[in-house]
């Protein structure tokens, strides 16, 4: 703030901030890219962005059960990460949002979890590590379900 009480900075108008954040990429993401690169290694099939299970996870499987998203720690707020800092301007807009990122991912993970998937959250600070995660907790044997769940 300067000494009259305006930001120091100009705020974008809107058409700038649109068209910056129209440029964030949702699918596809580097990040995405090095998962599915450990999938195919690891001998895993999938399906991206998959529309018809809660939160349309990154990557699914629905014979084997698991649903992985991808998160940025920016975007969903990853607590543990240096990364996930709030920027200083405009500080209630970006709480609010972040607290709802975490909401809403919260909830499809729950859903998810209902369905009979195992859910893993890979976060982009750990993507250095992920083919040995992802070799650990999806080598187990994909949970069984009743008739009536695998006819859906």
């Amino acid at each position: 703030m300067d000494g009259e009480g305006k930001p120091a900075r100009p705020i974008p108008d809107t058409p700038e901030r649109s068209r910056l954040l129209g440029r964030v990429r949702q699918k596809k993401t580097a990040p995405e890219e090095v998962v599915a690169k450990a999938l195919r290694r690891l001998g895993l099939a999938y399906r991206r962005n998959v529309k018809g299970l809660p939160g349309s996870p990154d990557f699914a499987n629905r014979t084997r059960r698991f649903a992985i998203f991808v998160d940025g720690c920016f975007w969903h707020h990853h607590t543990a990460c240096r990364r996930a800092g709030v920027p200083k301007n405009n500080r209630a807009f970006w709480e609010a949002k972040f607290a709802a990122n975490r909401a809403r991912d919260a909830a499809a993970i729950r859903a998810l979890r209902r369905l009979g998937f195992k859910v893993m959250v890979i976060w982009e600070c750990e993507l250095a590590t992920v083919e040995a995660r992802l070799a650990r907790v999806l080598a187990e044997k994909p949970p069984q379900t009743s008739g009536r769940e695998a006819a859906r």
